[in-house]
């Protein structure tokens, strides 16, 4: 039985991945980083307190096989630019720096579709930046997924998104041929249950998942 750690529990995203593995019986242990506690009762959950500025504080209680990594954070939310990298790009790397010290042998990451180090365009550039900061890291397995639009109902909604998410739906159906498919919406769940469903079996060593192989891994 595997044990892992996600980071970003206590988002959208990563609050569907948590319920997924803690009911996976391949997983006997399910550890959070979370900046307050979740609340949840389970016997697999494992939960450690702390931020970006403490992490480094627990890397004698983390151990894991497996990393998930979907913290995010959006310009609306964090507008400095200083913090958005911070929280995008800094965290999610020290956070796998430290996971592969105590042991873990595999990442699961969430960025975003069009990520590129290159891009002149901060958002994109920073998601390539990050992929590429924690494909150096070197792990046995390194699995990216990148979503279009995340659909779904979230906690926290802001009008502007939800104005979006609508509009995104309606276009949903209409994006196609294979190299637009990508850009196809997908539910925090859905990509919760991908992720999942790509940590059991990974054969390739970097393997970046768009909307068609996330979707593949749904079936």
């Amino acid at each position: 039985m595997k044990k892992a750690i996600i980071f970003g529990a206590n988002g959208f995203i990563g609050s569907c991945l948590l319920l997924d593995l803690l009911d996976n019986k391949d997983y006997e242990q399910v550890s959070v980083v979370v900046r307050k506690t979740l609340g949840i009762n389970h016997p697999k959950l494992k939960e450690l307190i702390a931020d970006y500025h403490t992490l480094h504080m627990l890397k004698e209680q983390i151990d894991a096989d497996e990393i998930f990594i979907t913290i995010r954070t959006t310009r609306e939310k964090t507008p400095d630019r200083d913090q958005y990298y911070q929280i995008d790009h800094d965290y999610p790397v020290e956070a796998a720096k430290i996971a592969m010290e105590a042991g873990a042998k595999s990442v699961f990451m969430v960025t975003a579709v069009g990520a590129n180090a290159n891009s002149g365009v901060f958002y994109i550039r920073t998601k390539g930046e990050t992929e590429r900061d924690i494909i150096s890291l070197n792990f046995e397995y390194t699995c990216i997924f990148r979503p279009s639009m995340i659909m779904g109902e979230r906690k926290e909604s802001r009008r502007f998104e939800k104005i979006l998410i609508k509009v995104w739906a309606f276009i949903n159906p209409l994006i196609i041929g294979e190299s637009l498919k990508k850009y196809r919406g997908i539910t925090g769940q859905d990509i919760a249950t991908a992720m999942m469903n790509a940590a059991k079996n990974q054969k390739e060593k970097v393997k970046i998942f768009h909307w068609q192989e996330m979707t593949g891994l749904l079936k």
